[in-house]
This record gives C-alpha cells, sequence and structure tokens, in this order.
C-alpha cells in the first residue's frame, strides 16, 4: 500500500527529540524498511536533526519536513491563528495540519495513518478520496465525552490501540464497534537485557552493594504514584537498607524551569533523604544502566495508564515490579512477574506492605525476575511492528 502518516505536529520523526509515539513510529518504520511491505511518506515538523538521520536515506520509507518554526512559518502561523478560530487543536498543530494536507492532496494514498490526534479527521474532505483513514490511538482521546465524538468515530476506517482499555473507552462511542483492533506497544527488549552491563555504579550514587534497592522510573507526575511511593518509604522508617531510585524529570530533557510538585515530593523525602536517590533527567539510552541496580520496581500509577511501557523496561530488566490495577497495566504485567494492587485509600500502606514482602523473600523474586524476562518477549518492538502492520490489512 502507499501510505501517509500523519505525526503529532509537535515532535520530529525520526524520533530524535524523544516522545513515546514518536520512538514506536520508529519502530514499525524500522521494521517497514527491512522487509519492505509499504511505501510510506512520513509528514514530520522541521528538524535538522531529524533530516540527517540515516533513517531518511530509506528507499522506502520517504521524509516531508513541515516547516513550522521559521520566521516567516512563525508570522504566517499567527495570522492562520486569527483566521481559523474554530479548530479542533492548538493552532500549532492545526498549522502543521494544513500544510501537511496541502502535500497530501497532491498525491494517492491508500491509507492515511493518524498518529494520536483523532481530531485531525475533521479535515478528512480534504483529503484524497478513497484513501482509508486509520487512527493509531495511543492515549485515551476518544471516547464518549471527546468533543464531537460521532463525527470522528465515524471519519475512521480502522482504529488501532495500544491496549484494550482504550479500546474498550473508544467502546463507550459505539458498543457494537468493529474498527478497533488492539496492537500492544513495544521496546527494544535486547536494549534493557542486563548482558553484565556496568556503566553506572551503585556507589556513584550512595548506594551499598547489601542495601534493597526500589526503582521508579517516568515522568514525575502526581498521575504516577511517586508521592506515594515516597509516603510508603516513610512507613517503612525501620527498613533503613531499602532504598528507592526514583529516574525521571518533569518532561523531556530541556525542562529546566521550576516545578513545585518536585519541590513538594523533595520537601515529602527530607526526613529520609539518605534513603531517597532523585537521579533527575536521565536519557533513554542510560536508563536500562539504572535499572539494573535495582532489586525490584515499583510503578504504582494512580490514573488509568493507556498502557504502561515503564512496566515493559523493567520486567525486559529482569525486575519483579509493584504496579496498579490501572487501565493497561494488567494487559502487561501478570501474577507470575508482578504484585498488581488495586489502590484504595491508603495506597501508601499497600505499597509499604507489598515491598516488605518482596524484600523478604528472594526465593520468589529470583522466580519473579524470570517470569519478567520472559513476559517481557511478548512486548519486543519486531513483534509490535509486525501487528501493527497486519492491524493494516
Amino acid at each position: 500500500m502507499k501510505i501517509a502518516i500523519l505525526t503529532s505536529g509537535i515532535l520530529p520523526v525520526p524520533a530524535v527529540c524523544g516522545g513515546a509515539v514518536e520512538n514506536l513510529t520508529d519502530f514499525y518504520l524500522e521494521y517497514n524498511d527491512r522487509h519492505h511491505l509499504h511505501d510510506i511518506t512520513v509528514y514530520s515538523t522541521e528538524n535538522g536533526a531529524a533530516r540527517k538521520h540515516r533513517s531518511t536515506s530509506s528507499a522506502v520509507n520517504h521524509y516531508v519536513f513541515v516547516d513550522t518554526e521559521s520566521m516567516l512559518s512563525k508570522i504566517i502561523k499567527r495570522i492562520y491563528r486569527l483566521v481559523n478560530r474554530e479548530e479542533y487543536y492548538h493552532y500549532t498543530i492545526e498549522f502543521y495540519l494544513a500544510k501537511a494536507l496541502r502535500d497530501i492532496r497532491k498525491h494517492h494514498f491508500d491509507a492515511i495513518i493518524i498518529e494520536n490526534r483523532p481530531g485531525y479527521a475533521i479535515h478528512t474532505r480534504m483529503f484524497p478520496r478513497h484513501s482509508k483513514i486509520i487512527y493509531h490511538l495511543h492515549n485515551d482521546v476518544l471516547n464518549i465525552n471527546t468533543a464531537r465524538h460521532k463525527e470522528l468515530y465515524a471519519a475512521a476506517d480502522r482504529i488501532i490501540t495500544v491496549s484494550d482499555y482504550i479500546s474498550k473507552r473508544v467502546k463507550t462511542i459505539s458498543p457494537d464497534d468493529t474498527k478497533c483492533i488492539t496492537v500492544h506497544n513495544g521496546i527494544d527488549i535486547g536494549m534493557f537485557a542486563t548482558n553484565g552491563r556496568k556503566h553506572v555504579g551503585r556507589a556513584a550514587l550512595g548506594i551499598s552493594e547489601s542495601d534493597f534497592v526500589i526503582v521508579f522510573s517516568g515522568r514525575m507526575i502526581p498521575e504516577k504514584g511517586i508521592s506515594e511511593l515516597i509516603e510508603a518509604m516513610t512507613i517503612l522508617k525501620n527498613e533503613p537498607n531499602t532504598k528507592l531510585l526514583v529516574i525521571g524529570g518533569a518532561f523531556f530533557a530541556n525542562d529546566t524551569g521550576t516545578n513545585s510538585f518536585i519541590d513538594s515530593l523533595v520537601e515529602k523525602a527530607e526526613p529520609i533523604k539518605d534513603r531517597i536517590i532523585f537521579t533527575g533527567f536521565v536519557p533513554y539510552a542510560d536508563i536500562p544502566d539504572y535499572l539494573n541496580l535495582a532489586d525490584i520496581a515499583a510503578l504504582p500509577s494512580t490514573w488509568e495508564e493507556p498502557f504502561g511501557l515503564t512496566c515493559v523496561e523493567a520486567l525486559a530488566a529482569g525486575l519483579p515490579v509493584i504496579t496498579t490495577r490501572r487501565g493497561g497495566i494488567p494487559e502487561i504485567a501478570t501474577d507470575e512477574c508482578a504484585v498488581i494492587i488495586t489502590p484504595d485509600d491508603n495506597l501508601p500502606r499497600q505499597l509499604a506492605n507489598a515491598i516488605s514482602a518482596m524484600t523478604a523473600s528472594p526465593d520468589r523474586r529470583k522466580e519473579m525476575s524470570m517470569a519478567a524476562k520472559k513476559r517481557a518477549a511478548m512486548f519486543s518492538k519486531e513483534r509490535y511492528a509486525e501487528h501493527f502492520f497486519k492491524a493494516l490489512q
């Protein structure tokens, strides 16, 4: 098939600036490059590093870079903002979309994949006739409470979701839905395997070899449950050799401003600051090194997690996981490799109890570690890409 891909309109593809959706797009484009399945054109925001990336030399994946940030584009964008006040997304995104569609209309595409922005489909009247419209939903962005949900649902020929949970949310619009198909996300499993890598040592972080280390990895936002996890550590005040390694920042690497939530976490951790290590932002390529310092992972999301890539990453590193029954997480973690908590009003106590039980059970941790690696193999980037392209048929 001849396929066009509309990206987020913010971060570029290839994913030189990161972004979960952009990295996952890279994965299936890499697979297409190896197997020559389809002729794909990606509409990305302009970025010099992305334009020079080796992926752009592919014979089957083509990249059109949409300028949204040059001085001329910024002027035109401001005018666009004044003229187009009734659009669906922020005017910066709508400006990217308008420019991408201008090029799309010059070509024939069998299918147009919309990455996580179903609102783009409001403009389907501008798409080439007979092109199939396919949503790839990474978040809970299409449900009965979504603006213009009936219109958006009707516009799609296929809806690929990252979890059964997201499919279930789409089905609040149409209980008899036949458009949704779940394709679970994937990661580079080999990247997270231990393989004896020791690029970061415990001593460098003030952790001794005899310490029991819990790792939290992810964005430092309230929905990830990091505040409750720190409270759990205060409950375990009589276990001085239990340490918490917190990997991550508020958002991306360039987010250097103050953050009141992170400030509150540091304040909450003050009484036990010798047992909690905040790394701040860590480049994605270095995350495996930090995971491999830990004995277990704790990822206690308090919101309905659409999927949970950090959970897969921890499992791939061979870590038993303590997590929560939220959103798509139970589709990843099983009782063989994880302690799955149904959160109640005292989540910190639940977490503390789970941590204590894991600390006291080395044999169980060993069994769970083996099960974790086996489970993670179900979410490889190769399997993800294979299933993604099957879903397009």
